[in-house]
Parts: structure tokens; sequence; C-alpha cells
């Protein structure tokens, strides 16, 4: 069986039985940065006290410096963290609040995410406000005009995702970080799909805090991601395990990457890998990661006005609100969800099932309503969304729609 990829396939490690249309949920990492992984963790056994005790703060501040150059941010303001929701916990953990104060989220946030603020709000009687993103959507102007709607005297504290899970969308994030922050009010961006798929110059942009997975986009190991904090709020931020950082005798400007860079005793070789990634991505193609980034968004773009024509859809956003990901609506799932599994789809089941095709098909905002989410990744073709295309015209045939 072919599975139609591309010949930069070759250097990931993917089934070739698998048509895989799925890199934005978990990521996939080439070869070589796996590597590089597997050369760390053999010298990491062989002298574990050398590697971990000795050499890891200088290893962390290499893998840091080439992060903040490509981050466009400082080194020093750069904390690692094990993925985007563990930075989200982070920061609204060590945030203070007041009863009656609001945290700002919206409606198409992150779950785990989302999670996060409602648990926070419960402990200190804050109250999380919701506001609905419209989906479809003509422009950005409707997301900066649906948040600051429901902007308050009480408002604390916006998280807004840089791109959104569910429906693939970029949010104008620079433009609602100035928003809030004329009205004083601090923005914590959930940038999980953003480094590697997006430009970042997180000194530009200016938001209080940041978060990024790096496992995604920029393909490095599992668990590998960062936390980004403005110079003058990193005194308020602690990690989510208080460790032997707390105590040490630092610099205080350092404080805040050491008391991340050790919270127990784990694998690092994930944030090790970080200059790797950058490294080999940035050869894939002649105009380095902005052509590597480029070419993954004219892709999504490409396989979505594809999918479009063949099933009849308007447009749910505009084109310049895409990254390397693309969210359709699709027919209502009229034969409901897996049992024991309500936040899958019969559809997403289906095709993986039947087609050897991973692809996101999940229910949103809730059942019975149904988005399907398409990724590009330098593996994929266009060819492979056409196949994706016959798959869905025989799905939609069997549950009643023509």
């Amino acid at each position: 069986m072919s599975n139609y990829a591309s010949e930069l396939a070759r250097h990931w490690r993917l089934d070739p039985e698998i048509l895989f249309l799925n890199h934005g949920s978990f990521g996939a990492c080439p070869t070589a940065v796996l590597e590089e992984q597997s050369r760390l963790r053999d010298q990491l056994e062989r002298e574990p006290l050398t590697f971990l005790d000795r050499e890891l703060y200088g290893r962390l501040n290499t893998a840091r410096e080439a992060l903040a150059d490509f981050l466009g941010a400082g080194s020093d303001d750069i904390a690692f963290v094990t993925n985007a929701t563990t930075g989200v916990n982070a920061v609204l953990r060590s945030l203070r609040f007041e009863a009656g104060d609001e945290i700002l989220l919206s409606n198409h946030e992150y779950n785990a995410c989302r999670n996060v603020v409602y648990y926070i709000a419960e402990r200190w009687g804050a109250r999380p406000v919701v506001f609905d993103i419209p989906f479809p959507l003509h422009n950005a102007d409707e997301v900066v005009e649906a948040a600051l709607a429901e902007v308050t005297p009480r408002t604390r504290l916006l998280l807004i995702d840089h791109i959104t899970s569910p429906t693939a969308l970029v949010l104008p994030v620079k433009r609602l970080v100035d928003e809030m922050q004329a009205r004083g009010i601090d923005t914590l961006v959930d940038g999980a799909h953003a480094p590697g798929m997006l430009p970042l110059n997180l000194n530009e942009l200016g938001a209080a805090y940041y978060t990024g997975n790096c496992h995604k986009w920029l393909c490095t190991p599992k668990g590998s991601a960062f936390l980004h904090v403005r110079q003058d709020r990193k005194r308020l931020i602690k990690p989510a395990i208080i460790s032997h950082g707390y105590n040490m005798q630092v610099p205080e400007e350092k404080r805040f990457r050491v008391e991340f860079d050790w919270t127990g005793t784990a694998d690092p070789s994930p944030w090790l890998c970080i200059p790797k990634a950058i490294e080999f991505l940035s050869t894939l193609y002649p105009d380095g990661m902005t052509g590597y980034m480029r070419r993954n968004r004219e892709l999504a773009a490409a396989a979505r006005r594809y999918l479009m024509q063949r099933f009849d859809i308007p447009a749910p956003c505009p084109e310049d609100m895409l990254g390397s990901m693309a969210t359709l609506p699709m027919p209502d799932n009229v034969l409901g969800s897996p049992e024991g599994m309500p936040w899958k789809d019969w559809m997403f089941e289906a095709l993986y099932n039947r087609f050897n095709i991973e692809v996101t098909v999940q229910p949103w905002p809730a059942a019975p309503g149904r988005m399907l989410r398409v990724c590009a990744q330098a593996y994929n073709t266009m060819k492979q969304y056409e196949v994706l295309g016959d798959a869905l015209t025989e799905l939609l045939a069997e549950e009643g729609y023509r």
C-alpha cells in the first residue's frame, strides 16, 4: 500500500501503512532528532552524575539560548516545562486572585487549560468569563470585539490560544495583548501549536506569559515545551513542583529559570534536542525555517480549498487565519459516539479502522456537532487529502448524507 507521502517522509519513522494527517495532536519526531536523543541518553546512562549533576545546567543553557534566538526572546526569560498545559498551570497556580476577580477565556479554549481556569477560580472564589468566538467567522476583528465586550473592572487575566485546537484558528494575539495591556490586564498566551508553525518574536509580542510546545511543529521528542515570562512578572511565577532551585544562591535574574530547571530527577533529553530539531527542520527547504513554515501553511490552505469544494462547505474563516492546520464543519454525527468514548466520533474511528487514515474528527462545540481538522507537515502531499475525500464521501453516504 502507498500512503502517498512526500519524498521528505523518509526523515520520519511514521508507519507507511497509515495516511497520517494528524501531526497537530502529538507531533512526530524525525529520525535525526531521535538519534540525537539516543546519543544524549547513552551519555546520561554512561555517567548519570556527570550528566545530571555536573553538566546539566550548562547543557540546558545551550538549548535555551538556541530556543530563545528562535523565539525572539531573552534566554533568562525562558523556563523549560514538559508541555504547554504545564506552563498554563505554573502561571495560574502562582498568581493570587481575590473573590470576584474574573479570568477571561474563549469558548475555543483547549479543554485541559480551561479546566485549570475553573480549578483556580473555584479555589480563589474568582469567576471564569467565557467569550464566544463565532465559527464560522469573517475576520479577526470579531475575535477582538468578542473579547473586549466581556472585559469589566474585575477582569484580571486573559487566557487565549495562539492557535485554537478544535478550530485551528490563528488568533490575533498581538492585538489582544495590546488591548488588554491598555486596560491594565495581563495576558497568558497558550501557544501550544505556535513554535514551528508561525514566526514568533515574544519580546515584540509583549505578553506577560507565553507557553508553547516544541514537540508539535518544532518536532522535538515528546515532553519538550517552554514558558516565557516577561521580566516584570518573573518574580511572581513558580514551577508547579518546588525543588532545590527555591533556595539556591543565584543572581536574581537567573532565579526564574533555575527554579524550573530542576524539579526532580527526569529525562532532560527532549529539551536538549531543541537545537538539533531547529537545525534539522532548517535543512528541509532552501529558505530554511521560513520555507518550512510557509510550505506547511500553503499545503493546509490548499487541502482546505479542495475539501471545501468537494463537499460544498463555505469557508469557516478567512485564509489569513490559517496556520499548518485547517478545520471544517461536517454534518452532524447521526451515529453518536463510540461506547465509552463520548469525546470521540464514529467517523474518527472509521477513518482509521477502515481506511488507515489518521485525522482528527471530534465533537465540537458538542455532540452531535462535529469538526474535521487536517494538518499539513513536510511528509504530507495533496494526494493524501484526495484519498481522505474519497473516504469521507463513502462514510457520509453510509450515514445518510449524499
